[in-house]
């Protein structure tokens, strides 16, 4: 049972955002949560989007400062027959998600900087645990019943998990005409993660005359610990009860893991027509690996300086834009995640195909100084059920958003946007040895609002 009662690793129990990505986040400027279609982009985020679109800026210096607030909620509903509570929430609330740009434009070069958080950017709490720490001890009221009525049981369960992945890129960017240009740039990754929790004061009430228990709610190690007493040392049963007496001690984790990686990254841009623009954009698997350095462990999970892999998975994307009007824009773009070519401790088995997105937009303006925008996104998953877990699950999503960017003169521009996810849920059947099979059921929701400003020298 000790395997069970322990904290779980959270692979990424962070604001998983509006994309396909199982570890990349795509929302990394204010233009793209009001149009969810951005890998066409010729303004100051397709540094991140578009590195060869941005020969097509004025000369000059360009920079841009956006900010996101994120809110989701994971939840977890699990039927397993024992548990007090079927239902599980996790909040992940994301007050700060900066990204800075910045450009110089002369000729045909464009050398550009860029700095978001790459993957995660928040913290997930779990405030009563999840069900996978929790059917065990559900389960010992049922263990116990024969001979020894017991009908309740109660714990002391917390996990929150964090993870941000920072990216600082730089892009080199060149026309070699004045309809095709292409770059190449470095991303480095740093990231952190955290794992904090507990599962303590497990208590149980058995009915056992005989031992002065009369059905109220005792310790579980205490009743183990006494009734291992009732046998000779070494007896099967007073080492099944004594192993029961650890597995319920109160056992916590406080763990971190770091790591860095280098992204290289390759863009290229054409534009055969004034009205149409097109790109695409290909960036390398990048090999991660986190270190953990372990405060306190009980659960043997994340042993001190311990490596493992979290890749960031390949990405190739493609973009279009096209004016159907002077003041009318419609772009789309599509991104296909590489997942079954990382290395995750052997995960990316369960993954059965890459993940996508598909999203489309358009923009008006409404007068020089006004332009309104909405956009759709499609993500799709391709992960087996034993991928799916109450610690770490993506679910297949439509996101939808709007907003617009207000011109103040010529150098100065105010980007105003938010998204609603709709993520559609996902069930699985879990069996439990000797008690029966139960469903497993996932959701999810996510609200995001971004500011951005953006300056040209």
């Amino acid at each position: 049972m000790k395997k069970h009662l322990i904290i779980g690793v959270l692979v990424l129990c962070c604001a998983s955002m509006a994309s396909a990505a199982i570890v990349t986040n795509f929302n990394q400027s204010a233009q793209y949560l009001r149009l969810l279609s951005r890998n066409a982009s010729t303004d100051l985020d397709a540094v991140y989007y578009n590195p060869a679109g941005l020969t097509q800026l004025k000369d000059g210096f360009h920079i841009a400062l956006y900010n996101q607030t994120i809110m989701q909620e994971k939840t977890v509903v699990n039927q397993f027959i024992f548990l007090n509570d079927s239902k599980y929430i996790g909040k992940v609330n994301v007050p700060f998600y900066p990204n800075f740009y910045a450009v110089y434009k002369k000729g045909p070069l464009a050398l550009s900087f860029g700095f978001g958080p790459n993957a995660g950017g928040g913290s997930a709490d779990y405030g009563t645990g999840l069900p996978s720490f929790e059917t065990q001890i559900a389960s010992i009221p049922a263990l116990l019943s024969s001979g020894m009525p017991t009908t309740k049981y109660s714990a002391d369960i917390y996990f929150k998990g964090s993870s941000i992945y920072f990216g600082f890129q730089v892009n080199a960017s060149y026309a070699f005409s004045d309809f095709f240009s292409a770059a190449y740039g470095l991303r480095y990754i740093y990231a952190a993660n955290g794992y904090e929790g507990h599962i303590k004061s497990i208590q149980i009430n058995p009915t056992y005359p005989a031992l002065g228990w009369t059905g109220q709610m005792l310790a579980a190690p205490t009743v183990f610990n006494t009734l291992a007493a009732l046998y000779p040392p070494g007896h099967p049963n007073n080492l099944y009860y004594l192993s029961l007496a650890v597995s319920t001690g109160d056992k916590a984790v406080d763990a971190k893991q770091t790591g860095t990686a280098l992204t290289q990254i390759f863009s290229l841009n054409v534009r055969p027509l004034k009205e149409l623009n097109i790109s695409a954009r290909f960036e390398f698997n990048t090999n991660l690996e986190v270190k953990n350095k372990t405060t306190k462990d009980d659960t043997g999970m994340f042993p001190d300086g311990v490596i493992s892999h979290n890749d960031i998975p390949a990405i190739f994307a493609i973009g279009v834009e096209y004016a159907l009007m002077p003041q009318l824009r419609a772009s789309f773009s599509y991104n296909l995640t590489f997942d079954k070519g990382a290395y995750w401790q052997g995960r990316e088995q369960l993954v059965d195909s890459n993940s996508y997105d598909l999203a489309f937009s358009l923009e008006y303006d409404v007068t020089k100084s006004i332009t309104v925008s909405a956009g759709y996104l499609r993500t799709k998953y391709g992960l087996s059920a034993d991928y799916q877990e109450d610690s770490s699950f993506e679910l297949s999503s439509h996101a939808y958003g709007a907003g617009g960017r207000i011109r103040l003169g010529e150098k100065l521009d105010i980007d105003l946007g938010g998204f609603l996810v709709n993520y559609q849920d996902f069930t699985k059947t879990i069996a439990y040895p000797s008690i029966g099979s139960f469903s497993e059921k996932y959701q999810q929701t996510t609200v995001g609002f971004s500011i951005g400003l953006g300056y040209h020298f």
